[in-house]
């Protein structure tokens, strides 16, 4: 499978339809997705994950959604939840989402890529591939004590971020459900 990436400024105003956009491109078969926010509430910069579950559960998405800020997925469940997913989705595809560390040109980068991700990289664990498709966003620069860089992230970057990734997500899922309404009204011949 040919490696894809894409990567949209958080501060641009179409940077949802950029990440709708992505979405459509890494998923070609239009598999219906679930989504695994991974992070935690209790580290700022490690919010983003759970903060994007808790918005597409606000927008009530037809879609499963694991890890929101009441019940963040932190990368310690990551492996039980792989193996969950697995068992109760087998047809789906599965949308990783979590927060990322990258170059100081990075921050505020929201990157949709055709593979799964590495929960807990920024620092320093060294868990499995999650996901079939990865959204990651750059809260802050890599250096040698990421957990200080995570907690002194601007609640306004990730913010900012989730919003766009759950519109971006929510647009998606609406583009799936019109092109399955559409499919079923022809096999009727409505």
């Amino acid at each position: 499978m040919e490696k894809k990436e894409f990567s949209f400024s958080t501060f641009n105003q179409h940077c949802p339809s950029g990440i709708y956009q992505a979405l459509i491109e890494c998923n070609k078969q239009d598999k219906r997705p679930i989504f695994i926010c991974i992070g935690s509430d209790l580290v700022l910069g490690d919010s983003l994950g759970p903060l994007v579950g808790t918005f597409l559960r606000n927008k009530k998405v037809g879609s499963y959604i694991y890890g929101t800020l009441n019940f963040p997925i932190t990368a310690k469940e990551v492996e039980y939840a792989r193996t969950y997913l697995k068992q109760m989705h087998p047809n789906s595809i599965t949308i990783a989402i979590d927060a990322a560390i990258g170059s100081s040109e990075d921050i505020g980068l929201i990157k949709v890529l055709n593979k799964g991700l590495k929960p807990g990289l920024g620092v320093d664990k060294n868990l499995g591939l999650v996901g079939d498709i990865s959204i990651i966003g750059v809260v802050a620069t890599k250096s040698n004590n990421n957990y200080n860089l995570f907690n002194l992230t601007r609640l306004n970057l990730i913010y900012k971020m989730a919003e766009n990734i759950a519109s971006g997500i929510e647009k998606y899922i609406r583009y799936l459900e019109n092109k399955d309404n559409f499919s079923i009204k022809k096999s009727f011949g409505a």
